[in-house]
């Protein structure tokens, strides 16, 4: 049998207990245990341990230090279960021990899919532009379920998505652009995609954006953009050749005719 000796806390770490034991060939190092594995197994000096007692300590503080790593993990932010098991992989810990760290973290309630799903949602909803689609995307990479996912998804109302969105697009819109409305809408449009907004959330605030569009605005957007036409064509073309090369290119950027006639026209008088 082997007899514990001396029991002493690591200088480095004062949760941690280097543990001396003298096999009857003199005290000599034998392992390390948590503070926690040591209250739990009730070590002390002058313990009499066998090989396979030794083995288990070792065990059950390998055990510890995983779950440690875990719970500083857990200390910056919520994880999901995913992301825990993603994690101790990386540190190399037996997947048995895994599983055990996960059962124990979530029966002391560290970890809970649902709650990380619901406060994930809640705050990229107030932190970031992004819409529920991008939000469900970053969530299944996140091993969540579809039916938790679901469940955290019904909090971003179509209310909470339109307003979301159409400050985006008012926002944009307020920015002097050179391009046609009808373009900006189509590039707007473009992005909400991406940013993972609904088909009909994208439909309604583009409808609404379109119905107060500035005149004058696209007014300026339109001489801006015929004018380089009329420059770049008339070089080759003169009068109504001109005047038809320099209507066409504005009208496949996506200007209203009536405004293009409105520009031909200006540009006439003035040559």
């Amino acid at each position: 049998m082997t007899k514990v000796t001396r029991i002493i806390i690591q200088q480095k770490n004062k949760h941690r207990f280097n543990v001396f034991i003298d096999d009857g060939q003199g005290e000599t190092y034998g392992f390390s245990v948590d503070e926690d594995v040591l209250i739990e197994t009730g070590l002390k000096k002058g313990m009499e341990l066998d090989s396979s007692t030794i083995a288990l300590l070792i065990q059950k503080d390998n055990l510890q230090k995983a779950y440690s790593l875990a719970l500083n993990y857990l200390s910056y932010r919520m994880r999901s279960k995913k992301e825990i098991v993603d994690y101790l992989m990386k540190k190399e810990v037996d997947s048995e021990q895994i599983q055990h760290i996960i059962d124990r973290l979530v029966q002391e309630k560290l970890l809970n899919d649902k709650e990380f799903a619901i406060a994930l949602v809640n705050t990229r909803m107030h932190t970031s532009s992004k819409g529920p689609m991008l939000l469900k995307k970053e969530l299944i990479e996140k091993g969540i379920s579809p039916a938790v996912i679901d469940e955290a998804l019904a909090t971003f109302t179509y209310e909470m998505q339109y307003e979301k969105a159409a400050k985006w697009v008012t926002k944009k819109l307020s920015v002097t652009s050179k391009k046609s409305f009808k373009q900006q809408i189509q590039n707007l449009q473009q992005t909400l995609i991406q940013k993972g907004f609904t088909n009909d959330v994208i439909r309604d605030v583009l409808a609404e954006a379109q119905e107060e569009k500035s005149t004058d605005t696209e007014k300026m957007a339109v001489a801006f953009q015929g004018e380089k036409l009329w420059r770049k064509y008339s070089t080759k073309a003169q009068g109504a050749e001109l005047k038809q090369k320099v209507k066409g290119g504005l009208y496949r950027k996506g200007f209203d005719i009536s405004l293009i006639d409105e520009f031909i026209e200006e540009q006439s008088n003035e040559g």
